[in-house]
């Protein structure tokens, strides 16, 4: 039956464009409270992504490989820069720097396991290197943050490579967050930090102010580890191009950009919805940057933000990318917003914590609140056996596993060996954004926009 008021005539249900039932509910609830909302994941705005992007399969101009009978090789070596012991990895997916703090330990040990068995890399994250994570992972990542949380010179000795965080995707320019409720005693200790007192860390690295004082902490950090240890610059993607030409100058043996649908562990809405770049248009920004400083193939581009499927990496690579990481999509292997968990071999309903949050199974972001119902950002002592490391592994490296396969498929298909041999010749552009973008010609033409017609 239609809405009518008192007076019989049709109400109007047709909402503003600019005031729209989302919008309205912001302004009253900051009206109401006088605080901005704080969650964990990525960006939820459609995006122009890697989804833009197809593949241009081999048929009589390029000549396909047998998927199943002939060699498509995935190792990738990263830090051959300066390093005298560069990364070695069986596969350019590597899994990105998540701390423990916004995980719990079963998870970070879940995540040495898997990338051990997959032959690649994970990282540390925020807040120092646990025993769990370090004697379970076979190359580690160690991060260093503004914040200088847990930060050991002896855990960096341990290190198989070192990540300098600028800034994070999904806050570029803003710092870390870790709410009261995750900071339990051993957080607390390895952060130096009162517990159950929200954490909020620095913005910028409190012992320089440019580039040049970057240059000389890479420096720094090569002695302490005598020159062994590849260093990673990370940056948040928004001014990609400089960045990315800035850490190169300091000193970097690889790039890190993470596009700003990149996941965070807590962030201000505002942040993750409207700071950054997408991480498809970083990409091309940061491979012009190596290009014209003639650094392709001399320092490393690990690309991160979104990166989902067999397919992203495939296209990342094509783009420039040496490698990839992946955050949001092994929580999500993990059994983020799964309905249920596993525990002592059943599976268990987690909806009604889900209820209690006030969300449903693929709806979740509350990963700040260290409520996770099926174990994964807690820090709570129940909570955290929903995830056990058996468990939570054998997920992760059925997904990475996967992910590769589909790599190696879209790369056999292309005619290439070697899914480094991927390239902007192989791919077309759905939209004119993505065109723009990636600088990538709009499928059945060969126009790229901004270029003149037939200019590649």
């Amino acid at each position: 039956m239609d809405p009518k008021n008192t007076q019989g005539k049709h109400l109007s249900l047709e909402p503003s464009a600019g005031y729209d039932r989302k919008t309205i509910d912001y302004i009253q609830n900051a009206a109401a409270h006088g605080l901005y909302e704080i969650r964990g994941l990525g960006a939820k705005r459609a995006l122009p992504h890697f989804d833009d992007l197809l593949f241009l399969g081999a048929s009589l101009s390029r000549y396909p490989l047998e998927g199943y009978r002939e060699r498509c090789v995935t190792k990738t070596i990263l830090g051959t820069r300066y390093a005298s012991k560069p990364v070695e990895l069986d596969i350019p997916i590597t899994i990105a720097g998540m701390s423990f703090g916004a995980l719990s330990a079963n998870v970070k040990e879940s995540l040495g396991r898997a990338a051990t068995a997959v032959g690649t890399s994970t990282t540390t994250g925020d807040g120092g290197m646990t025993n769990e994570e370090r004697e379970s992972s076979k190359i580690l990542v160690y991060q260093c943050l503004p914040s200088r949380y847990g930060f050991n010179p002896d855990d960096l000795r341990r290190a198989d490579a070192i990540e300098v965080v600028i800034g994070q995707g999904a806050k570029p320019g803003g710092g870390g967050m870790l709410l009261g409720q995750k900071i339990n005693p051993r957080v607390a200790k390895m952060r130096t930090l009162p517990e159950g007192v929200d954490q909020r860390s620095a913005s910028r690295h409190p012992d320089w102010t440019g580039p040049d004082d970057l240059t000389i902490k890479i420096q720094e950090l090569r002695e302490i580890t005598n020159w062994e240890k590849p260093i990673y610059v990370k940056v948040g993607a928004t001014r990609t191009f400089n960045d990315v030409k800035l850490a190169v100058h300091a000193g970097a043996d690889v790039v890190v950009v993470d596009g700003m649908q990149g996941g965070t562990a807590a962030t201000q809405t505002c942040f993750i919805e409207n700071v950054g770049i997408p991480t498809l248009a970083a990409v091309r920004q940061a491979v012009d940057a190596l290009e014209d400083l003639d650094m392709i193939g001399k320092v490393q581009l690990i690309v991160s933000g979104g990166i989902r499927s067999g397919a992203d990496v495939a296209k990342a690579l094509a783009m420039g990318a040496d490698a990839v990481a992946i955050g949001q999509g092994i929580l999500f292997a993990l059994g983020c917003n799964s309905e249920t968990y596993v525990q002592g071999g059943e599976h268990h309903s987690a909806l009604a914590d889900y209820e209690k949050l006030g969300t449903r199974p693929g709806y979740c972001h509350n990963c700040h609140t260290g409520k996770c119902p099926v174990g994964v950002t807690t820090q709570d002592p129940i909570l955290e056996k929903r995830l056990e490391p058996d468990v939570g592994s054998k997920r992760v490296r059925n997904y990475l596993k996967t992910v590769n396969m589909e790599l190696t498929t879209i790369a056999r298909a292309c005619g290439k060996q070697n899914v480094h041999h991927l390239e902007r010749e192989d791919l077309v552009a759905l939209t004119v954004e993505a065109a723009a973008m990636a600088r990538i010609p709009l499928a059945g033409t060969q126009w790229i926009p901004g270029q003149e017609f037939g200019q590649r």
